[in-house]
């Protein structure tokens, strides 16, 4: 049964009534007497009617689409065709597409290799870190694989293995995977220095952030001093006009920077009274196949390896500075956890950066030729109308949602939600999706409500935008996709928007399939 309510629910409702009355007499019934699936679609429609209609979002949009997965069969429209913002909830897009194209078991090798020759211990040749996109090198969430330090200590260990005492070359990150600027376009100015901003490289490491470390002043207005950078960073400069706030304001900073640039401007406020008088802000690496090849560089020497040159990166735009020699040889190969692990962390806690990474490798997967961000797109969009998907409004612009011009319909995302329901990864990937009320970004929304346990969803929030889009389960049984966006809510209201959403949600979850 599809609904899709005009401009006022009550004048539904009254047309409805007069359809009964001089159409179907002899079926006609009373609200008391409807059936329980209309009865919960149309509550559902007159909270969302009410809530457009609310100081909160009344020069806004919000819209709803709901369909059954089993067939795709939409059930609710509610401004389901309007491009809107998706924000994060992108990232369940990307990432279905890539355990659809790639399978659950899918893993990154990032390779040690080195050029040249070994004699008396002397390799004569350079020492290469080879990148082939994975997001999650050096990262310290999954317990049963190296972090930083360890990571780097077991290159050093392989170096040492292979006999080399002294390296006459450079130690090189090497991106090269990638030959264009990875950072969409779109994406604002004053993200692409904090870590939530950062830009994708073949060779990502750390998920390419750093930490600043501010010691605030004695009093509120007090100028704010750095401290230290974790890692060390003593090729990067810093602009720093911090300031400070009172206590238990937070992160209140702002990091300007962009891709290469290794100059960074430090602006906003950090509270004082902080345990050990220090606050850290996470920014990002402007270069991370450099910082690899400096960080090893700088582990080597500590181990008493001597390197002649200085580290150098390549790729990304980048053009070689040094003397390659030749056919490489592979010292070590680091795998990285399955894809089905990298999906989990990435819609549990919204990494911008893994979305982007799984976005070009899976268009890499499905098309060779594919060398920028635009044609990864392109990729995923075909991939999507080839399962017979209407794509009609699907504006997207990158993997993760950070772009403030892209837009999608409802309808374009449970449209593919649903789809996805039909395909063999299709419970691993339901899985990945938080529950509401209990894990990722949705543990705390409406809990103890019908909807707390029920609805799993990704959710996504820029400046004036909150989008909710995943699945539920209806009380006959069928299993629903779902996508919520509200755009330009009013500001000011953000607390009384997730209030009227939790209503929404447990209304949501009233709606049968049948």
């Amino acid at each position: 049964m599809r609904f899709t309510p005009h401009f006022s629910t009550y004048l539904s409702v009254f047309l409805f009534g007069l359809l009964c009355t001089y159409c179907a007499p002899s079926n006609t019934f009373s609200q008391d007497q409807q059936p329980a699936d209309s009865l919960a679609t149309q509550h559902l429609i007159r909270q969302i009617d009410a809530f457009q209609a609310s100081p909160a979002v009344r020069f806004g949009t919000v819209a709803l689409s709901v369909r059954r997965v089993r067939d795709g069969e939409e059930i609710v429209n509610i401004n389901a065709r309007q491009s809107l913002p998706s924000a994060s909830t992108l990232k369940l897009i990307t990432t279905a597409t890539a355990l659809s194209v790639l399978g659950a078991n899918y893993t990154f090798t990032t390779l040690l290799e080195y050029d040249g020759t070994i004699k008396d211990s002397v390799l004569t040749g350079n020492l290469y870190i080879r990148g082939t996109g994975d997001p999650s090198l050096g990262s310290w969430r999954f317990p049963n694989y190296y972090d930083l330090p360890a990571l780097l200590k077991s290159w050093s260990l392989a170096v040492k293995t292979a006999g080399i005492r002294r390296i006459q070359g450079s130690v090189v990150g090497d991106a090269s995977l990638y030959s264009d600027l990875t950072t969409p376009d779109t994406w604002p100015f004053g993200d692409l220095g904090n870590y939530y901003g950062a830009s994708l490289s073949a060779l990502n490491i750390n998920e390419n952030l750093y930490r600043v470390f501010f010691r605030p002043g004695k009093s509120v207005g007090a100028p704010a001093s750095i401290l230290r950078t974790d890692p060390l960073l003593s090729y990067m400069t810093f602009r720093n006009s911090v300031t400070t706030d009172a206590a238990n304001t937070g992160d209140q900073v702002t990091i300007y920077g962009a891709p290469f640039l290794n100059q960074h401007w430090l602006v906003g406020k950090v509270p004082m009274g902080e345990p050990a008088n220090e606050f850290s802000v996470k920014g990002a690496l402007p270069d991370p196949a450099y910082f690899s090849a400096y960080a090893l560089y700088n582990q080597l020497i500590q181990d008493n390896v001597t390197v002649y040159s200085p580290p150098v990166s390549i790729g990304g735009g980048i053009p070689a500075t040094i003397e390659m020699l030749g056919k490489r040889t592979v010292l070590n190969q680091h795998t990285s956890p399955t894809l089905s692990d990298l999906v989990l962390q990435t819609n549990f806690q919204s990494l911008n950066l893994y979305a982007e990474a799984m976005l070009r490798t899976t268009a890499l997967a499905l098309d060779k030729t594919v060398r920028s961000n635009d044609t990864a797109i392109e990729a995923l969009v075909k991939f999507w109308k080839n399962k017979g998907v209407s794509l009609d409004g699907f504006r997207i612009r990158d993997g993760s949602g950070l772009s403030t011009t892209g837009a999608l319909t409802p309808d374009n995302m449970t449209s593919i939600l649903s789809a996805m329901g039909r395909e063999k990864a299709f419970q691993t990937f339901y899985e990945t999706i938080p529950v509401m009320g209990q894990t990722g970004t949705v543990r705390w929304l409406a809990r103890g409500t019908a909807a707390a346990g029920n609805i799993r969803a990704k959710s996504g929030s820029i400046e004036g935008v909150r989008a909710y889009a995943g699945y539920f389960t209806a009380p006959d049984g069928e299993r629903m996709s779902f996508c919520l966006l509200v755009n330009k809510f009013t500001p000011g209201q953000s607390r009384t928007v997730t209030r009227e959403l939790e209503k929404i949600f447990v209304a949501l979850v009233g709606v049968r399939g049948a």
